[in-house]
């Protein structure tokens, strides 16, 4: 038998304001070292060096990773125009340069081809696995190796500043699985003029926004206090894209034990994913069918009385 996680069972999210120089899964330990928790992931990784959003889910609210996950999220980043990296970024080599710089006009009709259902092919340099492994290993270690192109959604891409003629800031607002350095590579290519990016922030993920984020060195001055739980938000905050149907005790007791349940009348098509709430609180998240929540993923938490 394994062994049980020893920590607390405490769920919520926490919008942490990542800063530079340390990776997604090390801010995720810290926060659950602060919290004492016994559970803790996080909703997509942003870059060691990128900054903003990073939304932690600890306990019961790790189910709702995947709803936030799947949501747009914003980022504003700068390109550093006239230089190619190995990895696509400012910490990487210079591979190739060009003296020739767009101009504003340049850039503005570029950006269209980079919006709506396209086809993206992530950095080398990136979690990818290529045959089991992951292709910054083989970058790495100088293995030849092709990534093929991925499907992304580009809900809007636009020039917001462009401090001197080397740089240019944009803002992207995408959905799943989208790598801003792929955009500042392909952008730097169609432009003829190669280019990287300097600097990353993400604005916003899902529900999340950065102004509302935690500092790291708040987290480490609350940390095992009554003052740090205070700082979580409830698990049904990742809930938020999703209808809510509410149930009556009885269908919540069924939910909960994994069965189909009765809810409330809604405008909830046949058919469509929900979550079920007893007093406000989430029950279970499923598919709505003629009025009964068949759960896919239930909480198991103590009812709210």
């Amino acid at each position: 038998m394994g062994r049980s996680r020893k920590g607390r069972d405490i769920s919520g999210w926490l919008v942490v304001d990542k800063p530079a120089g340390i990776t997604s899964s090390a801010v995720v330990n810290k926060v659950r070292w602060a919290f004492g928790a016994k559970k803790a992931g996080h909703a997509g990784t942003l870059d060691p060096d990128a900054t903003g959003v990073l939304a932690i889910a600890l306990g019961e609210a790790t189910k709702t990773v995947p709803y936030i996950t799947d949501a747009l999220k914003a980022y504003r980043f700068t390109v550093r125009l006239g230089q190619a990296t190995n990895t696509d970024d400012a910490e990487g080599e210079v591979i190739a340069e060009s003296s020739d710089r767009p101009t504003d006009e340049e850039i503005r009709a570029a950006l269209p081809r980079f919006t709506g259902d396209i086809m993206q092919v992530p950095p080398k340099f990136s979690a990818v696995k290529i045959d089991g492994e992951r292709a910054y290993k083989l970058a790495r270690d100088d293995e030849e190796f092709e990534i093929a192109a991925r499907p992304l959604y580009v809900d809007s891409l636009e020039m917001v500043a462009r401090p001197d003629a080397d740089h240019v800031t944009l803002e992207m607002v995408c959905g799943k699985g989208g790598y801003v350095r792929a955009i500042a590579r392909d952008l730097g290519q169609v432009l003829g003029c190669h280019g990287h990016v300097r600097d990353l922030r993400r604005l916003w993920s899902g529900p999340f926004d950065a102004e509302d984020g935690v500092t790291l060195e708040r987290i480490e001055e609350l940390a095992k206090t009554p003052a740090l739980d205070d700082l979580l938000l409830p698990l049904e905050e990742g809930l938020a894209d999703l209808p809510e149907l509410r149930c009556t005790p009885e269908g919540a007791a069924k939910l909960r034990n994994g069965n189909p349940g009765m809810v409330l009348t809604s405008d909830v098509e046949y058919g469509d994913e929900a979550w079920a709430s007893l007093n406000g609180e989430a029950v279970a998240v499923g598919i709505y069918r003629a009025g009964v929540l068949h759960p896919s993923r239930v909480f198991n938490r103590p009812p709210a009385t």
